[in-house]
């Protein structure tokens, strides 16, 4: 499954250290994308260019303050998990609240970084997450599966099976799937991955995906969607810097 993604990943390290500015657009644009998107998938109404102007100091009007705080904290979050991987930092539960708490800051400050206290469910699922009293111990096992099994398995398959069992606890009241979606690219990026972007139109095959993997146990079509984004991804850095 991975064969290709690693030879283009093998490719682009031969050619570091790549070119400033080129970087410096292609992380732009990534970050810009990986924002609205992640967003736009949450039901945020701004579109790439209003994103784009947000996240440049500009209002839009007609545009509530919750949605632009989203933009601005998404890019918040990003700079936070470009910071993890940078100092190469281990992962833990503190990170995690960490980049919710940044995911929230000013829409819910009250869950910001805690976990949930309320059952919830996860509209248009089959699968029902767990009770509140039961999500401490889950995610302390979602850290000794990373720290384990976790470990042994192609970066590329960790990184979706990290999201996937993040958004099967569903441990916070709101913001988990911006949050799973940048613990999936912060796991992608540690192992030397440009980060990748789960695009708004492909939302209902996402979200397929997902309850297939905590229904039947098969991951096999979320880790293909990771997969077929992260080319999209490494394409695009290749093409630029032939």
């Amino acid at each position: 499954m991975f064969e290709e993604i690693d030879r283009k990943k093998l490719l682009l390290d031969s050619k570091r250290p790549l070119p400033q500015y080129t970087i410096k657009s292609i992380r732009e644009q990534l970050n810009l994308e990986w924002t609205y998107n992640s967003n736009a998938i949450e039901g945020n109404t701004l579109t790439l260019m209003e994103t784009k102007v947000v996240l440049e100091g500009i209002t839009i009007g007609g545009k509530t303050l919750r949605e632009h705080l989203e933009v601005i904290n998404h890019r918040d979050a990003i700079l936070y998990v470009e910071e993890i991987v940078k100092n190469n930092e281990p992962f833990s539960e503190w990170q995690i609240k960490n980049i919710h708490r940044l995911v929230l800051k000013g829409i819910n400050d009250e869950y910001a970084g805690a976990y949930r206290d309320q059952q919830v469910i996860i509209a248009g699922a089959k699968h029902i997450p767990p009770e509140p009293f039961l999500i401490k111990e889950q995610m302390e096992n979602l850290i000794k599966w990373y720290e384990g099994e976790g470990a042994k398995l192609h970066p590329i398959l960790r990184a979706a099976m990290l999201h996937v069992i993040f958004v099967g606890i569903h441990p916070f009241i709101d913001g988990n799937g911006r949050t799973s979606r940048l613990l999936l690219n912060l796991e992608l990026m540690k192992n030397g991955y440009p980060p990748m972007v789960i695009r708004n139109e492909n939302r209902i095959k996402y979200y397929n995906a997902l309850d297939k993997a905590h229904t039947t146990n098969d991951n096999t079509d979320f880790a293909e969607l990771v997969l077929e984004e992260l080319n999209k991804t490494m394409d695009l850095y290749l093409n630029l810097i032939k």
